[in-house]
């Protein structure tokens, strides 16, 4: 095997940690000598052993002169955990061969320095790409402290999320449902709007066996939101933030929602509507570095226009609805010229079952309100 081969392994490991991780990266490292695969890691758990210390800690033999195969650069700071870089120096390794470098300001670059100071080898950039797209959530929220939004929602070919009746259940089939179960899972956060709440009445939770539910954060200027609604009745088992207009949130249903568990974030507003741009910023101070947003055509419109929107995830059905009253993923005033478009980059297509889902980022543009 080859050094692009043992880097696989380490990717492999490292999505084990997918959705136990936030706000730190996934980190996946194996540690090979003599052509032999002797130990092998990965993060876990946010505040446990990282990837390097739990690899080494399953070595059959003495890691001593061998090469430790890690996704992300070795931290060279003290967090929740102590240095991965002393524990690479003092176990011997010979050299290390990194895939990303860690953009973490303590961090990048340094921890190479370190390694090299002391007479370790080092190699970087070995599948470099796949271990960036791995940890794009950790590099945007560590370099920006805002989380990365994705932007998620199924439609028909002809673009329509609900009938004209509002019958929206079920556009795509189960095997792309239970796709999103996955991204509920991996995100550390979901968004939806009040209008989604009066609808449909969702949990907004993950369904998957072992899974992590997101944080549930509502869109809610004015605080609608029913006290018997399902995400009222769940927020002392599932965390609920209720974001509301300063000016629009009553003291009297502001307790209530409170008594029942949920955290309320006061807003300044922009346009009739909650101003998303610090709302992002309020989310990122309190750690959550990631948003699956599932909100209906007037918050994906808005969402939109603030900048806030790093991805989006369209599931594509192949079924036709018509209807020009049906709803649409994004709605709002939408723009005024083919050139003032939002522009996508970087889009990929898999199949799920019948279904498709098309990934794409953002491209920044002149349309921030920011």
């Amino acid at each position: 095997m080859n050094d692009t081969e043992y880097m696989r392994m380490a990717l492999e490991l490292a999505q084990k940690g997918c959705g136990f991780t936030a706000p730190n990266p996934m980190v996946g490292a194996v540690i090979v000598k003599d052509g032999r695969v002797i130990g092998q890691g990965f993060h876990e758990t946010y505040g446990q052993p990282h990837a390097e210390r739990n690899a080494l800690a399953s070595c059959t033999e003495s890691p001593k002169g061998a090469v430790m195969y890690v996704t992300l650069e070795p931290c060279c700071h003290y967090g929740k955990q102590p240095p991965c870089v002393n524990a690479v120096i003092e176990a011997g390794i010979g050299k290390v061969v990194i895939g990303s470098a860690d953009p973490n300001p303590l961090v990048s670059g340094k921890g190479v320095q370190i390694l090299r100071e002391h007479g370790v080898q080092v190699t970087e950039n070995v599948l470099r790409e796949e271990c960036d797209r791995l940890n794009e959530v950790f590099f945007y929220y560590i370099q920006t402290g805002l989380p990365f939004v994705v932007m998620k929602y199924a439609m028909t070919m002809d673009g329509k999320i609900a009938a004209y009746t509002g019958d929206s259940k079920w556009i795509t089939g189960e095997i792309a449902r239970n796709h999103v179960q996955q991204q509920r899972h991996r995100y550390t956060a979901i968004m939806a709007g009040i209008g989604t709440v009066l609808a449909d009445d969702p949990l907004l939770t993950c369904r998957i066996p072992g899974g992590k539910n997101p944080i549930r954060v509502i869109c809610d200027t004015k605080l609608k939101i029913p006290l018997n609604s399902q995400i009222v009745a769940t927020a002392r088992q599932v965390p609920t933030i209720l974001a509301a207009g300063k000016h629009y949130a009553e003291k009297q249903k502001q307790d209530a929602l409170e008594r029942a568990g949920c955290r309320i974030l006061l807003t300044d507003e922009k346009d009739g509507h909650l101003d998303l741009c610090q709302l992002m910023n309020m989310l990122g101070e309190e750690q959550i570095d990631s948003i699956l947003l599932e909100g209906g055509g007037t918050l994906h419109w808005a969402a939109l226009k603030s900048g806030i929107v790093r991805k989006v995830q369209a599931y594509l059905a192949p079924k036709l609805f018509g209807g020009k009253d049906a709803k649409t993923p994004v709605e709002g005033a939408g723009i005024a010229a083919v050139a003032d478009a939002f522009s996508l980059k970087n889009s990929t297509m898999i199949r799920l079952g019948d279904d498709f889902l098309i990934e794409s980022e953002v491209v920044d543009d002149v349309h921030r309100d920011y």
